[in-house]
């Protein structure tokens, strides 16, 4: 983090702010719709994750898309010690 950035823990984040991440673009050769969502897992609250994870469902990119490896997010995702709540929240998602 640049030392002129002042770290904000505990933040509430606003729709709008949360939705600025549906925004980002992806680097050369990713898939849009992984590095969405792998932005949202790494900087997002779960709780911020499970609103953010419906606005990203009505844009209607992928719910479990590729790396470039072609890893499925969720099988990556179920590698991590502390991701089952956002695992359960994508699962819960794809299942409407």
């Amino acid at each position: 983090m640049k030392k002129d950035k002042k770290k904000i823990i505990g933040e509430t984040l606003s729709d709008e702010r949360i939705k600025e991440l549906l925004a980002l673009k992806s680097p050369f050769g990713e898939s849009r719709s992984f590095h969405i969502l792998t932005r949202a897992y790494r900087t997002l609250r779960q709780e911020d994750f499970s609103r953010f994870i419906l606005f990203y469902a009505e844009t209607g990119l992928e719910l479990n898309p590729c790396d470039r490896s072609g890893r499925r997010f969720l099988d990556i995702l179920s590698r991590h010690q502390h991701a089952t709540p956002y695992i359960q929240t994508l699962q819960t998602v794809s299942i409407r």
